[in-house]
């Protein structure tokens, strides 16, 4: 539960310190939600995204913001101890008996993996194709991370742009009112404010979460070909258990039985 909701809370804490010490410092957030500044920052941003990447990649950033929230999660554990168990019942009835255990794995990636080993699939091979994969996995993934990180740089850039044309404005108007022109400085500075703040609590978070939940993905594919080979080789079901544990943290490895 904290790990699911952990990216979520952070956000939060960031949005309440941030506001937090500008509201106790005596300043109102009806200053800083100004229509003006918001739309230069997140409207620059999203139009850079779209001149560099497309169309169809911008469309998609919103699905990754849920995945980067809402990662998905690996049970390392239990796809260890389903290879053992499958061991086990290779060694006693044959590989080709798992046919029918496939749907005990929750990802497709095993259990593509264990279907080509039990149509008899070399290891090497097996292992070519399972690298290729994961290779096109973390290059697609990268560069869905890598747009996050150029949003990281164009949100201060359009926060620049949003004040100097706001002093622009404030200076041609300067002679008419001294309130006014500290007033209209002070505005001005809102849209640095909003491009800082959402490079640094938003995209740049959100594009280093994608690269950590492809680490965890691929973590998952590496623990699947090394199961998949040594079932494929007929190891003993204890030494294929204690190879797969060992590519698990030494906390993780603890929680399992051996």
């Amino acid at each position: 539960m904290i790990r699911k909701y952990g990216s979520i809370s952070g956000f939060f804490l960031g949005i309440l310190s941030i506001f937090g010490a500008f509201l106790i410092e005596g300043g109102s957030l009806k200053a800083l939600f100004l229509a003006a500044p918001l739309l230069i920052v997140f409207g620059g941003t999203f139009a850079a995204v779209i001149i560099g990447f497309g169309l169809d990649r911008f469309a998609r950033i919103f699905n990754l913001i849920r995945i980067a929230y809402f990662p998905p999660s690996y049970d390392l554990n239990k796809l260890i101890d389903t290879f053992f168990e499958m061991s086990v019942k290779a060694r006693r009835e044959g590989l080709l008996i798992l046919e029918k255990e496939l749907d005990r794995f929750e990802f497709n990636f095993p259990r593509k993996l264990l279907r080509f080993a039990i149509d008899g699939t070399g290891a090497d091979s097996l292992e070519t194709m399972a690298n290729l994969e994961i290779q096109a996995l973390q290059e697609r993934h990268f560069s869905n991370a890598f747009i996050f990180t150029k949003m990281g740089g164009y949100a201060p850039t359009m926060g620049i742009l949003g004040t100097v044309m706001a002093l622009i404005m404030t200076l041609a108007n300067a002679g008419k009112d001294p309130d006014m022109l500290i007033k209209g400085i002070a505005t001005a500075f809102i849209a640095t404010l909003w491009g800082v703040l959402s490079a640094n609590l938003l995209w740049l978070p959100i594009g280093d979460k994608l690269k950590k939940c492809h680490l965890e993905e691929k973590h998952m594919m590496e623990i699947s070909l090394e199961g998949a080979i040594a079932l494929q080789n007929g190891e003993i079901p204890m030494i294929l258990k204690a190879r797969l544990a060992g590519m698990l943290p030494q906390k993780e490895q603890s929680k399992i039985e051996l």
